[in-house]
């Protein structure tokens, strides 16, 4: 063969392996580029989500601590509402013994009038609430040992008085009348 043959082969052939190398070259290149593509989108959706998780980090320690807060109100009202509960309980004792002692002085004073005041009052009660106060055909004992039939027989005392009234105005009425006509 003749030489200038054979070199035009082996030119030919280095060619294509030139070719063939330069096409790996490029296809490494657009490979390495893929690759930097994709770690530039995986670092932004990193970042992404590094500023999500600090925002809902953010959110949760800002509801943990208005709970804590709120927590905290909830505790000082109640605290304040018992501490007020106590002091009317303590204002109502010293105001029971206040009341306990009046009577005291009012039974050393006038003996027996506070016990006639205590029914005297049940029956003022009684007659306000209708005889709501107490079961009708119970017998209701009292302080002062004394024993009432229920609120129906307050509320006969009381029509029998209304009664009564109606009698002496029937009766007034009657006099001026009589008075008249004689």
């Amino acid at each position: 063969m003749d030489t200038w043959l054979i070199v035009v082969i082996v030119v030919a052939v280095l060619v294509v392996l030139a070719l063939i190398a330069l096409a790996i070259v490029k296809r490494g290149g657009a490979s390495k580029e893929r690759k930097r593509e994709q770690a530039r989108d995986h670092l932004q959706e990193a970042q992404v989500l590094s500023a999500r998780a600090e925002k809902d980090q953010a959110l949760a320690d800002e509801q943990a601590a208005r709970a804590r807060r709120e927590r905290a109100e909830v505790e000082e009202r109640t605290a304040l509402a018992e501490r007020e509960a106590r002091e009317r309980a303590a204002q109502a004792q010293q105001e029971r013994s206040q009341a306990a002692e009046l009577k005291a002085k009012a039974e050393k004073l006038a003996p027996g009038l506070a016990q006639s005041d205590g029914r005297h009052a049940r029956q003022e009660e009684d007659a306000q609430h209708g005889g709501a106060r107490h079961d009708e055909g119970h017998a209701v004992g009292h302080q002062d040992g004394t024993v009432h039939q229920d609120a129906g027989v307050h509320q006969d005392a009381a029509v029998h008085q209304d009664a009564a009234v109606s009698e002496d105005e029937n009766v007034r009425r009657g006099g001026a009348n009589g008075a008249t006509r004689a």
